[in-house]
């Protein structure tokens, strides 16, 4: 790809590596989300309240400067909650018109939380802005600059009427509460988040730039492997709706830009497993696809990479990006600190030597590998 392109990756890779920070588990949710962005479409996250649905969406705006909108529904919502009122000097002239400032339909990026609780006349007009980028309402019309919407719901919709409404968002996450082995890190980080600013690592013209790559991103070698595994999926007795089986290919079209790929190949197929609608069905998904994905690798959005490949080379990169961090942030006082260091440290190292053999390490493996083994062997 050309500078600006690699400028824009890379601006944006650091706008999710600060965004996902401190946020135990939920480096997927993130990366998921900038992927959407890029694709153009939209990720709905199914799980209980307080597992830091919000608070992710929320650090993925801050860290690209995206104009934010959230809300949280409910059955008694009033769509001027969300699109704004209507312009009381305009209705004494006769003419319907809403007042949008600060409302969603002026975002980029937009958190709805119990998307599903909305009442038909918002649903309706949130089809309007999610599928087409416009708003209607009386007399407005009005182009939105929406990148990604990001709905929230405790379970998925059993009405057919809301899954038809739910199938709009291409991406879906779910997400549970933090185990208990991870508790304590869910605390350090939930204590290291407060107070902390995100720093402004991208911009939307960094998503937009890389957008338009994705777009015009050559499919003629990836398109018949992504075939393949549709029809893997459906003979293991998963069915993707025509719409989603689409709309796949720019989800896959986004990872390649963002892996730095102009042409997607078979390491791009790995968002398939996300495009499948439920929990079990993606579980059914990573294993029927795993061959397909073994060379599945992203080193921008490694997490979500991994997760749904369950593949070696994501998760050598996941554990490069994991070691040079740690390795990065060496406490220079306090005896437990270091302690502490040192033990995340030997969980690297062990992780790597029982997940691969000598022969599967790559190169950056071996080297952070072999700079743990030196931090560790100087006591």
């Amino acid at each position: 790809m050309n500078n600006p392109i690699s400028h824009a990756a890379a601006s944006l890779r650091s706008a999710v590596s600060d965004a996902a920070r401190g946020l135990v588990e939920r480096e997927t949710l993130v990366e998921l989300i900038a992927l959407a962005a890029v694709a153009g479409e939209h990720v709905l996250v199914i799980g209980p309240p307080g597992t830091a649905k919000s608070e992710a969406v929320r650090r993925v705006a801050h860290a690209t400067g995206g104009n934010y909108f959230e809300y949280l529904l409910g059955r008694f919502t009033e769509p001027s909650e969300l699109f704004g009122p209507v312009d009381i000097r305009k209705l004494k002239e006769g003419v319907v018109e809403t007042d949008t400032f600060g409302m969603l339909p002026e975002a980029e990026i937009a958190f709805l939380d119990e998307v599903f609780q909305g009442s038909t006349a918002i649903l309706n007009t949130l089809l309007g802005i999610l599928n087409e980028r416009v708003f209607r309402r009386g007399h407005t019309r009005l182009r939105c600059p929406l990148r990604v919407c990001v709905g929230a719901s405790n379970a998925l919709p059993d009405d057919d009427a809301l899954a038809a409404f739910a199938d709009r968002f291409l991406v879906r996450v779910f997400v549970d509460p933090i185990p208990d082995p991870m508790l304590e890190e869910l605390l350090e980080g939930g204590w290291t988040l407060a107070g902390r600013d995100i720093e402004r690592a991208a911009n939307i013209s960094d998503i937009d730039a890389l957008a338009g790559e994705a777009l015009n991103a050559d499919m003629s070698r990836v398109r018949p492997l992504l075939a393949h595994a549709i029809r893997l999926l459906r003979s293991a007795g998963l069915s993707l709706t025509d719409r989603r089986a689409v709309k796949a290919q720019k989800l896959v079209a986004a990872a390649a830009v963002l892996a730095g790929r102009a042409k997607p190949n078979e390491s791009d197929l790995w968002p398939l497993i996300f495009a499948v609608p439920t929990r079990d069905q993606q579980s059914v998904a990573r294993e029927t696809l795993r061959e397909l994905l073994a060379e599945t690798e992203n080193a921008t959005l490694p997490a979500a990479a991994e997760e749904a490949s369950l593949g070696r080379l994501a998760r050598a990169l996941r554990l490069v990006e994991s070691g040079r961090r740690i390795l990065a942030t060496q406490p220079m006082d306090g005896a437990e600190e270091r302690e502490s260091w040192r033990l995340k440290l030997e969980g690297i190292a062990r992780e790597i030597d029982a997940g691969f053999t000598p022969e599967q390490v790559t190169a950056e493996l071996a080297d952070v590998r072999a700079r743990i083994v030196e931090m560790l062997g100087r006591g």
